[in-house]
């Protein structure tokens, strides 16, 4: 089991750990300029984190579905669902263009953009959003490798993109001197450019797939009405934790432009140990769906105590990491003749070394529960987490200020974990 887990955990881990290093590459150029540029692209990209994450559902639901059909060996609902989701993919990237211009304007109000922000932000939003359509089927095409227990496809795609992107963003910036327009054109072309490749890939070795797809398949009322009730679940549970992610952004540009750049630097590092982490957590994902297909209770109970071990054992690594080298980290996004920021992110340094330990089990146990299709669990249990936030939020934030805020939201991962292991251990633990 433990090799199971580690096959498809260290692709994993390498590929998502690729995803944030972008997006620090980001951050470091723009904080390089300014921290009002730093803090416009970390807006302009949780604005984008508002339209996709809502859609992630395109990938975990496709990855649970697919991993259960492979555990039954059924090549006809493997290459179904992949149609199903990829149908939907494009269906939803059209609706995004179409309204992407209202979607800006929200985007804008939630998160409290400031008037000297905004022009930045518009900029960056209206450049990138027309990466949606590749974005988003890409989500459904990755999703549909993690099913077949395809760690690999995933890794070359995520490393090509980002290794795209990043040459994109110096490209752009120091040889064409673009700002964030320029990071924006870099995100267009290297989601193109991975869509591209990935189905060069799916075709080398699924090729042998494409005849059993049929539209008899792809439209039977009870598998889609399934998949659907299923992506609908999943997409309220990432609304709530979207806006949760979103409620706190807009809550430290209220703070001003200090502290919202020292939090978006401090994302920065929640985001490396969340991806490092859901290397487990898609691991679990296809070893759960797949023992549960195959109805093979043992194994599965087996992954996913293994696969929690694993991922605590990472996240002691990362608290060990910020806690020894958690100065330096910072100082690699503040402007080089400016060591301000530095010194007024060092308060907060403590939060960085409790999040990995505690926030670790919420991250494991979605991927259980996405292997099981227990989607509805997840719905209920991230809604009781989310209002358990706010209440946190409200009695905290008041009196402690950002220290509160990092509080709270401390407490709303904590409190995901632990209502997912109870409802787990109550309603769903197989015997």
């Amino acid at each position: 089991m433990n090799k199971e887990i580690l096959r498809l955990a260290i692709p994993n881990i390498l590929s998502n750990i690729s995803v944030p290093l972008l997006s620090t590459v980001d951050t470091i150029l723009m904080g390089k300029i300014s921290p009002l540029h730093l803090g416009a692209v970390g807006l302009g990209a949780m604005i984008f984190n508002f339209i996709y994450w809502n859609f992630g559902f395109l990938r975990m639901g496709t990855t649970g579905i697919t991993a259960q059909a492979y555990g039954e060996q059924n090549p006809q609902e493997q290459m179904a669902t992949f149609g199903r989701a990829f149908l939907i993919s494009i269906l939803i990237a059209i609706l995004v263009l179409l309204i992407h211009t209202p979607l800006l304007h929200l985007g804008n109000q939630l998160l409290n953009v400031s008037a000297s922000q905004e022009p930045l932000v518009n900029t960056y939003f209206n450049v990138r959003i027309w990466a949606a359509p590749a974005t988003l089927a890409l989500y459904a095409l990755m999703g549909w490798f993690f099913g077949m227990q395809n760690a690999i496809y995933p890794l070359i795609l995520t490393i090509f993109i980002n290794a795209v992107n990043i040459i994109g963003n110096l490209v752009f910036i120091y040889y064409f001197e673009m700002e964030v327009d320029g990071i924006a054109w870099a995100t267009v072309i290297a989601q193109y450019s991975g869509l591209i490749l990935g189905f060069i890939l799916f075709y080398v070795k699924y090729k042998y797939l494409v005849r059993e797809m049929s539209i008899k398949a792809l439209t039977q009322i009870n598998k889609l009405k399934s998949f659907l009730l299923i992506n609908r679940d999943i997409f309220i549970r990432t609304l709530c934790l979207t806006f949760a992610f979103g409620f706190f952004y807009s809550q430290s540009s209220s703070g001003g432009e200090t502290i919202l750049a020292i939090n978006v630097i401090l994302l920065q590092f929640l985001n490396w140990m969340s991806y490092g982490v859901d290397g487990f957590a898609f691991a679990s994902e296809s070893l759960v769906g797949k023992y549960k297909g195959a109805q093979d209770g043992k194994n599965l109970n087996l992954s996913i105590r293994y696969s929690l071990v694993w991922g605590m054992a990472l996240a002691l690594l990362f608290s060990f990491l910020y806690l020894v080298f958690g100065n330096q980290l910072v100082a690699l996004f503040s402007e080089t003749d400016d060591p301000h920021l530095v010194e007024a992110a060092a308060p907060y340094l403590f939060w960085m070394v409790l999040f990995p330990i505690l926030a670790t089990p919420s991250y494991i146990w979605d991927g259980i529960f996405i292997g099981l299709t227990a989607s509805s669990a997840m719905r209920n249990t991230m809604l009781l987490a989310f209002i358990g936030y706010l209440g946190f939020h409200y009695w905290l934030f008041p009196i402690y200020g950002n220290q509160g805020l990092w509080g709270a939201f401390l407490i709303f991962m904590v409190l995901r974990g632990g209502i997912q292991w109870g409802w787990y251990y109550f309603f769903l633990r197989q015997k």
